[in-house]
């Protein structure tokens, strides 16, 4: 994803000094050029983003951009299918890519592992002690403690939470594999249909074009990721290391009908992911910022700025101890 490198600015109340730019395609439609001068936004009062070009404020000087056509990391050629705004490195094994199906396997949303956090998992690839997200459930006191900012009680805490995670739900690990364009909302359809995870990856593209939520793309690409042979050995590791995965066999209930929350700081009993699961089983959603629209804010430890909008704009504020009794009255 290309990426805007700017001069720091005060931005929403935070300093900026990076921005995404999207895509190349995004980049074309608005002519942006190295050297221009930007209008910036915060999307959702969290990502910053380029809005638009202040040409009255060029010189001459700006340059045209192009996307490389190597993998400035492991230098393999890089691809962009027709249908698609995205560049691609091809290279399955390009330790940047490597890091980032780890990072997001180990996120919140997947197999919530604290502690393995973005700066470890960065240590681990380049070590040689991660090639693959299946190696977290081999890694060993020993390996660890000789990473930088590792001593026995973090190493002790990481491979105990790496050991609390392997009771996973069907849609955790659905979206923990890292599919392309299974996000965590397909992911949950997906686990809601199939149940048990042998029969979703056995599941073929006719099938799944009848469920639902699951477009033409993602109807071929799913099959595809199952029938790679490299897939199925990884999955086939996971397990082995005695990744357990349950499907959360809930009845689906209203009881929130269609309310929209938007969480802020941090939560005491749950997870922000695990009070967002809760929130969409008894038929409430869930958005990231505060609008007109929204019904509840749930706030948690050290909210942020988002408390400040939702008093302004009259939305009820509840502790996560009522957003439970809302949800238990089902």
């Amino acid at each position: 994803t290309p990426v805007a490198r700017l001069m720091p600015v005060i931005v929403g109340g935070a300093m900026v000094s990076r921005a995404t730019l999207h895509n190349e395609d995004e980049i074309e439609k608005k002519g942006i050029r190295i050297g221009d001068t930007v209008l910036v936004q915060r999307a959702g009062d969290v990502i910053p983003e380029v809005v638009k070009v202040i040409e009255s404020k060029r010189t001459g000087t700006e340059t045209f951009f192009a996307m490389p056509k190597r993998c400035p990391v492991c230098d393999s050629l890089v691809t962009r299918a027709k249908d698609e705004s995205a560049t691609r490195c091809i290279n399955s094994t390009c330790p940047a890519q490597v890091k980032e199906r780890i990072k997001h396997f180990a996120s919140k949303g997947a197999f919530d592992i604290d502690g393995l956090g973005d700066k470890l998992v960065e240590q681990l690839v380049d070590r040689g002690l991660l090639s693959s997200y299946a190696d977290i459930f081999q890694l060993e006191e020993e390996q660890l403690i000789h990473l930088q900012r590792m001593g026995k009680k973090s190493a002790r805490n990481l491979l105990l939470a790496i050991g609390r995670s392997k009771k996973v739900t069907l849609s955790r690990f659905i979206y923990a594999l890292g599919i392309r364009h299974v996000g965590e909302h397909v992911a949950g359809i997906l686990a809601d249909k199939y149940r048990i995870f042998e029969s979703l990856s056995n599941a073929s593209t006719d099938d799944l074009k009848l469920i639902e939520g699951i477009g033409p793309v993602l109807a071929e690409s799913l099959p595809k990721f199952f029938r790679q042979n490299e897939n199925r050995v990884t999955i086939s590791r996971i397990l082995n290391f005695g990744v357990r995965v349950v499907h959360q066999d809930f009845e689906k209930r209203d009881v929130l009908d269609g309310k929209i929350f938007v969480l802020t700081g941090t939560l005491v009993s749950m997870t922000r992911s695990e009070a967002q699961s809760l929130i969409k089983v008894a038929g409430g959603k869930v958005a990231r910022s505060v609008t007109r629209n929204t019904d509840y804010l749930v706030v948690g430890k050290s909210p942020g700025s988002k408390l400040d909008r939702a008093r302004e704009r009259h939305v009820e504020i509840i502790d996560e101890a009522v957003l439970k009794r809302l949800i238990s009255k089902s």
